[in-house]
């Protein structure tokens, strides 16, 4: 019994290491400058604004950066 507390004890530990790391990273306030509150203000679309009001700046500045962001052209061969 000894043997099986000993050998499950440091798997349970880092279990829990791994599971209260995700729990801290949902609770660390997201990094956002002034700079990126001041352009999201000037040109959100207003499904952007709701994101902003339902999930925070994390939701509403990924989806702006998203729709920002330039997309790749295909390339056809002639």
């Amino acid at each position: 019994m000894t043997v099986f507390l000993v050998l499950l004890f440091p798997l349970l530990l880092m279990v829990f290491a791994l599971l209260m790391s995700r729990v801290e990273d949902g609770l660390r306030p997201a990094v956002v400058t002034e700079d990126e509150v001041g352009e999201f203000l000037d040109q959100a679309r207003p499904e952007e604004v709701n994101t902003l009001i339902r999930e925070g700046w994390t939701g509403a500045l990924a989806r702006f950066r998203l729709r920002r962001r330039p997309r790749a052209r295909k390339v056809r061969k002639s």
